[in-house]
């Protein structure tokens, strides 16, 4: 009767945990240490910015440090501008350079999703000088504002020529188009770096939206995120908060020109402070991850990890990053408007660089660890990358950084306590229950019941049961702790409406004692 008994309440507990099966959590951080360890690397950091300034000839530079959308941390040290000796503060503001550009492909996106225009329409249908373009090859596909957004409409990488018409007019764009484009490789095989791409997708967001490009970003953007620091014109600046850009030759610094602002701006334009930009570093890490809250930015989470998803592929590399010295691969990819990289540590982390003649920066966020780096300086073509690459290390190396971890949905829970009961029993109620059809398809279930009798001689009396570890919501593992040993037990469940056990594998551990 106790054992009916206690497999009737099993069941009913199971009826409760399918019918909140919705009910999803989210991932979570589990180390309730990892704000302090977070924040003891601190001064490692402040330690590796100060040998880069002296390093790599760098006039200033400001660094922040960002955790679950918080600037905890900012480094700030130089000059602002050299003759004045104005030294950087946290209020100095720098040009991102292509850093805007997520800004752009935010903006064509937020475009995308009130339906007024479409990712997959050729560039011609916003843009009618367009049409004089010629692909490189006759069986190449009309170039895309998604071709756009993953540079991959086959122009040639075009920093030199590109950084030097940011003040291009509206009619000097549309001139150049019309007359012609030359291409490097045909459309849609491969990524290949595009200044221009970005600008005509500005141009694209002036022509949809009826105003400039730069007007709708404020006030579709920024504003809502309150970024009232950021500008697109030098002159809108105060002259004691402007960092002055300089490039280092034949041992000394030369200031270089300041860059207008105009159509080339949707590539790289933009002004900021590090405060503001942490406000939009911030909205990006609050995409992640995803929940049933609701949406309070400008543009979905959805949309925005739609931006950071790997669209094209750049390439495989190998860093030298790790620890110990050893090289780490990582992929590289293109999202919209961001890079995507993954090591082989299992690290992902979302970046973009800037660089114009005066300027360096680069920002990265790591999704599932909750942190970012932002990096800006001004000097031309400043390593930033490089030196948020070797911060990052520092926090995954010594803060000890940790990813959020998936927590055990209820059906998985429930799974997890029939199969407990199940692999003890045999009771047909629970197979009905907890097992898809095809588990005894695959093997037949006298093979499964010697499997089980064999381990649980193996375990002797199962006295407990471990917490399920969750690898997402339909897949986990959980150990049966025994008198002699463990039955380590993994399974999945199917995809149906009332999810059950699909694949089942099992595993004895001995007693370890110490």
């Amino acid at each position: 009767m106790k054992s009916c008994w206690c497999l009737l309440l099993l069941l009913l507990v199971g009826g409760r945990a399918l019918a909140a099966a919705a009910a999803y959590t989210p991932p979570v951080f589990t180390d309730p240490d990892r704000p302090a360890k977070l924040r003891a690397v601190l001064p490692r950091l402040d330690r590796l910015y100060l040998e880069q300034v002296a390093e790599k000839h760098l006039p200033g530079l400001i660094c922040g440090v960002m955790v679950d959308g918080e600037l905890i941390h900012v480094f700030a040290h130089g000059q602002a501008h050299l003759g004045a000796g104005r030294r950087v503060e946290r209020d100095t503001r720098f040009r991102i350079a292509s850093m805007t550009k997520s800004f752009t492909a935010m903006a064509i996106l937020l475009l995308r999703d009130e339906g007024k225009l479409a990712l997959d329409a050729p560039v011609a249908t916003y843009l009618p000088a367009f049409r004089a373009v010629q692909p490189l090859t006759a069986d190449s596909p009309p170039v895309t504002l998604r071709h756009l957004l993953r540079m991959s409409g086959g122009f040639p990488q075009d920093d030199p020529w590109g950084d030097r018409r940011l003040a291009d007019s509206v009619g000097q764009l549309e001139q150049l188009v019309s007359q012609g484009l030359s291409f490097s490789r045909p459309t849609g095989v491969r990524w290949e770096y595009s200044n221009l791409g970005y600008t005509l997708l500005g141009q694209v967001v002036t022509v949809v939206a009826g105003q400039p490009y730069q007007e709708f970003i404020r006030n579709r953007l920024l504003q809502p995120l309150g970024m009232t620091s950021t500008v697109w014109e030098a002159a809108e600046v105060p002259a004691d908060r402007f960092a002055t850009g300089y490039r280092w030759e034949k041992g000394v610094w030369r200031e270089e020109p300041v860059l207008g602002d105009g159509t080339f701006g949707a590539m790289g334009g933009l002004i900021t402070t590090i405060d503001d930009f942490a406000r939009y570093v911030a909205f990006h890490l609050d995409a992640w991850p995803p929940r049933n809250d609701p949406e309070a930015g400008p543009v979905r989470r959805a949309t925005l990890r739609e931006m950071h998803r790997p669209s094209e592929v750049i390439g495989v590399v190998k860093d030298s990053l790790a620890a110990d010295g050893r090289e780490v691969t990582r992929l590289a990819a293109y999202g919209y408007g961001l890079s995507y990289n993954q090591d082989d540590r299992g690290i992902v982390w979302i970046r973009h660089a800037g660089g114009l003649p005066g300027y360096g920066s680069e920002y990265r966020f790591l999704p599932d660890h909750g942190v970012a780096l932002i990096a800006l300086s001004n000097l031309t073509y400043a390593p930033m990358t490089a030196l948020n690459a070797k911060a990052m290390e520092v926090l995954v190396t010594g803060g000890g950084l940790t990813a959020r971890e998936p927590v055990a949905s209820p059906v998985l829970q429930q799974r997890a306590r029939e199969l407990t009961l199940l692999l003890q029993t045999w009771d047909p109620a629970v197979m009905a229950a907890a097992l898809a059809p095809n588990l005894f398809q695959d093997r037949d279930e006298a093979d499964w019941r010697l499997e089980a009798s064999t381990l649980l001689s193996q375990t002797g009396a199962i006295r407990s049961m471990t917490p399920v570890v969750a690898e997402n919501q339909l897949r986990g593992r959980f150990r049966l702790v025994g008198e002699r040993g463990s039955i380590d037990v993994f399974f999945t469940l199917m995809p149906e409406a009332e999810p059950k056990v699909q694949e089942l594998k099992l595993s004895f551990s001995p007693l370890t004692r110490g």
